[in-house]
């Protein structure tokens, strides 16, 4: 093979040569071509049906459009369990205590200590609930929170199944044999020793 870049028998070679390697000229390949050329043809199609006719919703537009929907759902969903609070029992299912057990560690026991005796909040192993001891009541005290008893309304960070679980697990505390005193019931006041 000729390596002389001027010889015009060997038109492959061009003169750009570095570190003595040289470059070649060879043709691309036509599939390659032409899939350059439909791709620029769809490039310009889509940027003129797009951009400039707005035929259709841009990316922006079409995850607007998707968030609406899915805050559609999500309305009717917890519609749905806020209309169904007064019907709900307590679950017994393993899974779903486990799950709430689980939340109430991450989210409740803050306030209400890890074994239910309750620190901030009112303790959840007696018998006494301040704002009613049905499962609909804990569950609608979760849900939408008691703000002037510092009581976080819940429906903004958890799920109604989570809401569900959390409620579930609370009540299996009801009764329960603390290894250190709980705090007080909240229609008692504490005996000054």
């Amino acid at each position: 093979m000729n390596t002389d870049p001027n010889d015009p028998k060997d038109p492959l070679m061009t003169d750009h040569e570095y570190d003595g390697i040289r470059e070649l000229d060879n043709k691309l390949p036509r599939w390659w071509v032409w899939l350059f050329v439909i791709t620029t043809f769809y490039a310009v199609g889509y940027m003129l049906f797009y951009h400039v006719a707005h035929g259709g919703n841009l990316q922006a537009a079409e995850y607007a459009a998707e968030m609406k929907q899915a805050e559609e759902v999500k309305a009717q969903a917890i519609s749905a369990f806020e209309v169904g609070i007064p019907t709900l029992t307590p679950s017994a299912d393993e899974t779903i205590l486990a799950s709430g057990h689980q939340i109430y560690g991450t989210y409740c026991a803050a306030c209400h200590r890890a074994d239910g005796g309750g620190l901030v909040g009112p303790n959840l192993t007696d018998d006494y609930w301040i704002h009613g001891s049905k499962f609909s009541d804990n569950v609608t005290v979760i849900w939408n929170g008691v703000p002037a008893k510092g009581m976080v309304t819940w429906k903004n960070v958890l799920k109604p199944n989570e809401v569900y679980a959390v409620a579930s697990y609370i009540y299996t505390l009801r009764g329960a044999k603390l290894a250190t005193p709980g705090k007080p019931p909240e229609n008692q006041t504490p005996s000054a020793n």
